[in-house]
Order: structure tokens, then C-alpha cells, then sequence
């Protein structure tokens, strides 16, 4: 059995930081994935997720209520941000900046997730 993802009941993060990356992620250059339509221009090389450059924020790609039952509407296709937020640190301790957050909308700190060992 494996533990529920504490990420679909909160979504915190979604709305919390501008969600920029370099422009080549996106899916109108050659070998980008993410969803063209769903970014802005910041600058010559970088874009950001629609929603995540204005406050408050909301990235497109975020679906449901915040805190209660989120998804991602392009996980498969998100951008290298959102691929390089930890909930969890290798070693099972949870990201401190996920908690910090949670707390903000009232819900309960991340536990430590323990993997089992290989035998």
C-alpha cells in the first residue's frame, strides 16, 4: 500500500510562485512539452505559466480547490520548476518550504515518508 500523495489535496505551491522557465520548454520549439497556449513571454528566454506572474496567483494548469482537491492539468507536460519541487528530500524527510505553505491554508504538516530498504 502506498501512501496518499499530499500533493492532490493542497496545491499551495501552484499559487504561490511565478512559475517561469526557459522559453525552449515549451511545445511551439522544437522538443518543448509544455503547452504553449498555457505560457507568457517574460523576456527574450524565459516564459511563465499563465496565472503565476499576477497576484494573486494561479497557474493555468492548476484544476480544483486549493486544500481540499487539486491536479495538474499538464503533469506529464509541466514545466522544469514544478519537476524540481520536492515534496519529499532522497532521504524521505519533507521539503520545509511545503509545510511553511500548507500552514498557510490550514492544513497539516507533511510526515516523513521512510522508504523501505532493499533486502
Amino acid at each position: 500500500m502506498t501512501e496518499p500523495n499530499p500533493c492532490l489535496e493542497c496545491g499551495i505551491c501552484c499559487t504561490h510562485f511565478r512559475i517561469s522557465f526557459y522559453w525552449a520548454e515549451a511545445d511551439d520549439a522544437p522538443g518543448g512539452f509544455v503547452p504553449a497556449h498555457m505560457t507568457e513571454k517574460l523576456n527574450h528566454h524565459m516564459r511563465c505559466m499563465k496565472g503565476s506572474n499576477d497576484v494573486p496567483r494561479r497557474c493555468s494548469a492548476l484544476e480544483g480547490v486549493i486544500g481540499e482537491a487539486v491536479s495538474c492539468s499538464i503533469y506529464e507536460n509541466r514545466p522544469s520548476p514544478c519537476r524540481a519541487f520536492p515534496v519529499f528530500f532522497e532521504d524521505g524527510t519533507p521539503n520545509p518550504k511545503c509545510n511553511e505553505l500548507r500552514e498557510k491554508i490550514n492544513l497539516p504538516p507533511i510526515e516523513p515518508w521512510f522508504f523501505p530498504q532493499a533486502a
